[in-house]
């Protein structure tokens, strides 16, 4: 089975206080994509660039402090890379890819909207400049796991207060016709719904009130697949006994072999 993890660390320096590092050494995933590190090379201890057992790959921001995504890798890729050739956004660290064989996996971290209308319009401009490159990806016939936070919950089912949040960013009509287009248009496959359909599971919550303790979350983590492989996802898996950041680890282990 090949186990692969997406998780939002809202920060690696302060996920590694909170234990980060010897979960991933328990749980032992084969592929970990990670999102929002807010931090640079000189920022990275050797362990976070390379934990035991792992290879790791990493697109870092300009800016001190944000954004920025890596990938861990038991197996040594053969190829990785940084971007994806829109500079707006590759200047934020959002995108970095590895391949294995005849598989691509991709740690993304999409725009959050939610600080205001500037950021909702460059969310919007990361759309519009990402649809294209999933349709070039798609073509290159490549089984291909896009992890990451999309910052989009997608259907009613995928956040608690959906009534109450259809003009907010991350449940906007146009945010969520977004990833509809995605997955019937370009066919690509939501796995994490294509193994379990039940409401309730969320993978981000606010730290607001008592989001956390009561559930009231979003789920805006993904691993958006070609159908191929995620025909052959077997379980799914959102960890909740320990709390890294706002965002819960997810899990998704396939019948496939590196």
């Amino acid at each position: 089975m090949l186990r692969i993890t997406s998780l939002n660390l809202n920060g690696i320096r302060s996920a590694e206080r909170k234990g980060f590092l010897p979960w991933l050494a328990r749980h032992k995933p084969d592929i970990l994509c990670a999102q929002e590190l807010k931090a640079q090379h000189a920022d990275m201890t050797a362990e976070m660039l390379a934990p035991a057992g792992y290879h790791g790959h990493f697109h870092y921001a300009e800016k001190k402090g944000y954004s920025g995504v890596g990938l861990y890798s038991r197996m040594k890729p053969a190829k990785s890379s940084a971007g994806f050739g829109v500079a707006e956004f590759d200047n934020e660290g959002r995108y970095v890819r590895a391949d294995f064989g005849k598989l691509t996996v991709i740690s993304l971290y999409l725009p959050s909207g939610s600080s205001g209308e500037e950021r909702q319009a460059a969310k919007f401009r990361f759309l519009d400049a990402f649809y294209p490159h999933m349709k070039k990806l798609k073509a290159a016939k490549r089984e291909i796991v896009l992890c990451g936070d999309w910052n989009i919950a997608h259907k009613e089912i995928d956040l608690k207060n959906w009534r109450g949040n259809q003009k907010n960013s991350g449940f906007l009509p146009e945010e969520r016709a977004w990833l509809t287009q995605v997955f019937d248009e370009l066919n690509w496959v939501d796995v994490f719904r294509r193994v379990d359909d039940r409401p309730d599971q969320y993978t981000w919550w606010s730290n607001r009130g008592q989001a956390y303790a009561k559930n009231v979350g979003w789920r805006i983590d993904y691993h958006i697949a070609t159908p191929g492989i995620a025909a052959t996802a077997k379980r799914a898996a959102i960890y909740k006994d320990e709390k890294f950041s706002d965002h819960a680890p997810l899990t998704i282990e396939y019948d496939y072999a590196l």
